[in-house]
């Protein structure tokens, strides 16, 4: 198994966070990923999306949010799709941004 990018949090404090503040760290990721990837800088886009994926696999580990696992999952499917693969059009770079300001005022 790889080493985590994300050392303290995957030791267990990523499980004390809500989720809106799960979706929310999640989502800060996914903005560097597509920052940096506006800027030209496939390496530091290539890492932030590694991070942001690493992120949303802590937060589908998570039991709390069993409930949600498929929300969860399809979200961090499409990122994947979408960022690594860049095939899925349908979604634009910038709704990305605004898909984790919707989730974060959603109720847990």
């Amino acid at each position: 198994m790889a080493e985590p990018l994300h050392k303290n949090l995957a030791d267990g404090k990523w499980f004390t966070l809500t989720l809106a503040e799960q979706m929310g760290n999640i989502g800060s990721e996914v903005g560097r990923a597509f920052g940096w990837k506006e800027k030209n800088e496939k390496t530091l886009g290539e890492n932030a999306g590694q991070r942001a994926l690493e992120l949303f696999d802590l937060t589908i580990q998570d039991p709390r949010w069993l409930k949600r696992l498929k929300e969860i999952a399809r979200a961090r499917e499409y990122f994947a799709i979408f960022f690594m693969v860049t095939i899925l059009t349908v979604l634009r770079e910038k709704n990305w941004k605004n898909i984790f300001i919707i989730l974060h005022f959603r109720r847990e």
